[in-house]
């Protein structure tokens, strides 16, 4: 019996985002984005409860400002002191694990989605999900954008605007797009 979309998706392989039960899992984010992003900030908490409970793995101390948005939700993995910070987005078709005190600038994009290269496959919404893996003690600048299977190491920095396409070694800092590391002064 072939595999449901679902599983080709969280096995990497390429899948049919135009499928019911992934439609019910995307429903099922966007009430629980809603209800973080909607609910007054002294409700709401760090995180509203029903995001919170939406995540594979979130530690007790995560902050998460609003608005945020996330595909699945169910992807995700947050690790201690995480902080989202305004206006950020989480497309995770694919896993994305975030480590220790690592924080968002406004705006960050999340990626793992990648639509197939022929037009044909991506009208009928054939598409891949790659992993994204940020380590502990990362600061990923404003509106920057990491696309998926990308792993960033830990106290990498990436600079405002950065559009990532590839690895960050541990310890690096990179800039621009395509996102490359910075020359040293």
């Amino acid at each position: 019996m072939p595999a449901s979309e679902y599983e080709k998706m969280a096995a990497g392989e390429w899948y049919c985002c135009l499928d019911d039960e992934l439609d019910r899992l995307r429903q099922q984010a966007r009430r629980a984005v809603h209800a973080h992003n909607t609910l007054p900030p002294d409700e709401r908490g760090a995180v509203a409860p029903a995001l919170r409970a939406l995540f594979a793995g979130a530690a007790p101390d995560i902050f998460i400002e609003a608005p945020f948005h996330c595909s699945y939700g169910i992807n995700i993995v947050l690790g201690e002191r995480v902080y989202f910070n305004a206006g950020c987005t989480i497309l995770d078709s694919g896993r994305v694990t975030v480590g220790d005190r690592t924080m968002f600038g406004p705006g960050v994009q999340i990626y793992c989605a990648e639509h197939h290269k022929d037009p044909a496959l991506r009208s009928q919404g054939i598409e891949i999900a790659r992993p994204v893996s940020i380590g502990s003690d990362v600061w990923i600048g404003g509106a920057a954008a990491i696309l998926g299977g990308v792993t960033i190491g830990d106290g990498a920095i990436v600079g405002a605007g950065a559009v990532v396409t590839r690895d960050v070694p541990a310890g690096t800092t990179v800039v621009g797009n395509p996102a490359r590391p910075m020359n040293r002064l």
